[in-house]
Order: C-alpha cells, then structure tokens, then sequence
C-alpha cells in the first residue's frame, strides 16, 4: 500500500495534477482577496492589465512553447541543447520586440491610453516580460522534459510569494501600486531560482543553431496563432468589455468572477492535457497512430464524464460558489457562472482535439481551427455589447418608464439590467462558437486518424472506470 502511495504520488498525471491544482488555489485565494481589497473600478483595471499580460504572453511563448514541448520528447542530449538555445533566443528576440511596440504605442497615444482601463498594461507590461522571461522559458522546458515536480516547486514559488504578500496586506491595506510591485518582484524571484538551477536553460542560450531555430519557427508560425486564439476566445471577451464605455471596468469586474470560476474547473482537464500531449507527439513520431487515438479517446471522453458530476454541482449550486469567491455585490452573475458550466463540458474534447492535431504534427489545422473559433467569438461579442446592450438598456427603460418608475431611476435600472443581460449574452456566444470549433476541429483530426464518435466516450468511460476499479482494488 505504501509502495502504491508512493508511485501515485511520483506519478507524472499527479504531479502535474498537482501544479496546476496547487498553483490555481493560491490563484484562487490571491484572487478572492484582491476582489476584497479593492475597489470594482481598480479590480477591473487589474483585471485588464492581467488578461493583456496572459494575452501577449501567448504571443512570446506561442512561437516555441508547443514545439519545444513535442521535438525535445524525440531528441538525444546535443540536440536538446541546441533546441532549448533556440527556444531561449526566439522567446528574448520576441520579448523585446512586443516592449519596444508596446513603449512606442504609450507614447503616441498616451492621452487616449489613460482614460482607459489599459494605462497599467502599457506602462509596466515590458518590465514585467523581461522579469519572468526565464521562469516563463523554465515552464516549456520542464514540460518538454516531463520535469512537473520542479515544474511544481517553481509555479508554487512564482503564486505563493504573491499570495504571501496579499496575505499581509489584508491587514497592511497598500494601494493598487503596491500590488503591482509586489507583482513584479515575484516574477523576479521565480524566474532568478529558475536560472540558478538551469531549469530554464540559460547555459544553452549560446547553442542555438540556424536549422534548431528554422525548426521550431515553422512549427511555431502556427502554434502561435492557435495559442493566441486560444486565450482570445476567453480574453476578447474581457478585452471589448473594457474598451465598452457602456459596461466599462465594472462590467469587467462582474464578467471576471465567473471566468474565475470556469479556469478553475478547468484544473484538471490542463493536468491532463499536459502529460498527453508529450506521449501522443511521441506515438506519433513512432508512427503509431492506433495509440495517438487511443490516448485521444481516453482522454477526451474520461475527462468529459469527470466533468459532468462537478459542472451538474457547480450549475445547481452557482449562487453560494458566486458569493464564496466574490461576496454579495457579485451574486447578480450567477447566471454567467451556470451558461459557463456548460461551456466546461465542452472544454475537454475541444482540448483534446487541438492536443491531437499538434501532436501529429497538424499545426496548420489546429491554427484554422482556433483563428476560425476566436474570430467569430469576437465579431459575436462587439454585436453583443456595442449593439444588443443598447437594445436592452432602451427596452428596459421604456418598461420601467411605464411601470410608474420616475426617468432617473428607470434609467440606473435599466443600465445596471442591461449591463448583466450583455454579460450572459457575451458568455452563450463563447458557447455556440466553441460547438461550431469542435465540429471544425474533429474534421480535421478525422481525416488523418479515422476517429470513431463512439470509442470517445466508450473508451473514454472504460478509461475512468478502470481507475475507480484499480483504486479500489488497492484500499
């Protein structure tokens, strides 16, 4: 039994259960306590600077995170070096092109940036890219290594000191500022330890080669789209909010503590995808397609019945999680957290899919895919908030005008009514794009692998209950 314990523990699906599980919950306290600790105008600017970073942050990475991750699982020592020295000079060449945009973008548009949500963004993103560009380089690597348990100790110390700070300031009381130089300082740290023990490969920066760096450039010219389509399908939906004059930073605020809660449900399918992709590039190098789909099948049909029982909880129960995370002043989105929940039993077979198609090298596809999905999600949200919010905001308020309300409270009615229509209707559009996504991506993936829609959820459910049953066996 011990012996089991300890391999279960040592086990690459735990540990990288366990990363993302242990980080999202320091996340998820760091979160709660920010909510608490400042007012909606500066939490939905927070939010914005957050959403804008993870956003360009798809951008640096999305060139080499995934090819790093699926050639390093085929390669011999030397060229692991050379791959990992491309790997750390694309990301610093990247990294210092997106500053120097971002710099001269705040200086020619200074006036207009600053009355808007995004003036933290622009003024301290470059710093920032520059201070977690080896933790951020370490994170790809220990990946492509199938390293999560340091992977684990770096991600703790990057969240934890972070959670650490707001700790104290629940009694300290500091400013936005403040938090953001705590911040900043914590990145620091992570991405130094990352560097003292070569997790991020800085001794190999010098080994990069023209053919390591020509490699990883072609795969990654479609990754990255996919990558950045990927966060747009989430964050646009942040992003039109927060440039709405209509909804403005406290739409922003409302729409985040539901999205918080989706990311979160979203733990273990990340866990998952994280060590299956490293073994599907590698039964796809080997040639053996017949195991990439059984790794598919498995993986998207178990997670969709695990999913089940905590999306059916969460749906039932929306109202009490909503106030958990967000205190009383958030239980008006609890409807956005329930259209969310259906979202989540999407997710992994969506996930699943783009997995698959990088791991037999099908980048393009999973590219069009993405793009195709993100596109759409966008062209649906400006509909949403620029058009159908006035729609609802003047219905309402012709409503409440003739329901005997006088013109200025049915005007603060109607707009705190319309903002919260808009924000469910921004959610269902994520939805509908994300079904039409997977129809998209299933194609393509069919036609390399000859999928069965059966053996999803038939190998799928063997899968779970042949975990149950092993576990059982055990005890």
């Amino acid at each position: 039994m011990n012996v089991l314990f300890k391999k279960l523990l040592s086990s690459n699906n735990f540990l990288s259960l366990a990363n993302n599980g242990l980080v999202a919950v320091f996340g998820f306290l760091s979160f709660i306590m920010l909510v608490r600790m400042l007012p909606q105008e500066s939490f939905g600017e927070w939010i914005l600077f957050i959403t804008a970073g993870n956003f360009i942050d798809m951008l640096r990475f999305g060139i080499t995170r995934t090819a790093i991750i699926r050639f390093l699982s085929g390669a011999d020592i030397e060229e692991s070096k050379r791959l990992i020295g491309s790997n750390n000079f694309i990301n610093l060449l990247s990294t210092i092109l997106i500053s120097a945009l971002l710099i001269l973008v705040y200086s020619l548009f200074k006036d207009s940036i600053n009355d808007s949500g995004f003036t933290m963004f622009f003024v301290w993103y470059p710093l920032l890219a520059f201070l977690s560009l080896p933790f951020n380089n370490a994170q790809s690597i220990l990946q492509a290594e199938m390293k999560f348990d340091k992977m684990l100790w770096l991600r703790t110390i990057n969240v934890g000191s972070f959670m650490i700070f707001l700790s104290l300031n629940l009694f300290m009381s500091y400013s936005i500022n403040i938090i953001l130089y705590a911040y900043l300082f914590t990145n620091l740290l992570s991405s130094i330890i990352a560097s003292i023990f070569n997790w991020d490969g800085f001794r190999y920066s010098l080994m990069a080669t023209r053919v390591t760096n020509r490699l990883i450039l072609n795969f990654g010219k479609y990754t990255t789209g996919t990558l950045i389509g990927s966060n747009l399908l989430k964050s646009s939906d942040t992003f039109i909010l927060g440039l709405s004059p209509f909804v403005g930073t406290v739409g922003v605020a409302l729409y985040a503590i539901p999205l918080k809660l989706t990311e979160i449900i979203e733990i273990p399918l990340r866990s998952f995808t994280a060590t299956a992709f490293p073994k599907m590039s590698k039964a796809s190098i080997d040639k053996d397609l017949t195991k990439v789909k059984e790794i598919f099948y498995q993986n998207a049909g178990g997670m969709t019945f695990l999913m089940i029982p905590v999306m059916l909880f969460s749906f039932v129960f929306a109202e009490p999680i909503v106030y958990i995370l967000g205190g009383s002043d958030y239980v008006i989105t609890a409807n956005i957290f329930r259209i969310f929940c259906i979202y989540g039993l999407l997710l992994p077979i969506d996930r699943f899919i783009g997995v698959g198609l990088d791991s037999i090298n099908k980048p393009k596809q999973n590219f069009f895919k993405v793009i195709f999905m993100a596109s759409s999600n966008i062209i649906g949200d400006l509909i949403v908030v620029f058009g159908l919010s006035v729609l609802f905001k003047g219905t309402s308020w012709i409503v409440l005008l003739f329901n005997g309300f006088s013109p200025d409270d049915a005007y603060r009615i109607a707009h705190g009514f319309s903002i919260i229509k808009t924000l469910e209707m921004v959610a269902v559009v994520t939805i509908i794009f994300t079904i039409v996504g997977i129809a998209v991506g299933y194609y393509y993936l069919d036609k390399d692998l000859k999928l069965n829609k059966k053996d999803i959820f038939v190998q799928g459910f063997a899968n779970i209950y042949g975990m149950i049953k092993s576990r059982r066996k055990t005890l």
